[in-house]
């Protein structure tokens, strides 16, 4: 089997990884944390995408740290600053509920969607990524 190329992916964490409760850390959002070690197991690099700051971001951080799935970059892409001054993160692929395209899904009870990580893994299945 060929090696995949490796991926720069920039993830959100407000619906994307976890339920909308900020400023807490929802519920973890089914598939999410699967997924997310597999793309780090394939090789691929994880940058986390959020408007998150300070001890709220920290928090995200932690959830990563805790569930054994590595950050490469948090809100920006270390090896971009050799090519641009742009503050826009670099990705090869995004995953953020609020984006156009990325599939979602709603949960009884909760009031905004969440990303349908089943769906996103089938597509990065599809496209030769996992």
């Amino acid at each position: 089997m060929a090696k995949r190329d490796t991926k720069i992916i920039a993830v959100d964490f407000d619906g994307t990884c976890v339920e909308h409760e900020y400023p807490s850390v929802g519920l973890d959002v089914e598939g999410a944390v699967s997924t997310l070690r597999d793309l780090v197991n394939e090789g691929h690099k994880l940058i986390l995408y959020s408007m998150r700051s300070g001890d709220k971001l920290e928090a995200a951080t932690k959830w990563f740290k805790s569930r054994k799935i590595e950050l490469w970059g948090v809100n920006e892409n270390p090896e971009q600053r050799e090519w641009t001054s742009s503050p826009k993160v670099h990705a090869d692929i995004y995953i953020d509920d609020s984006a156009l395209g990325c599939p979602i899904m709603f949960i009884d009870g909760v009031r905004r969607p969440v990303v349908n990580w089943s769906k996103v893994r089938a597509q990065l299945e599809y496209d030769g990524v996992l």
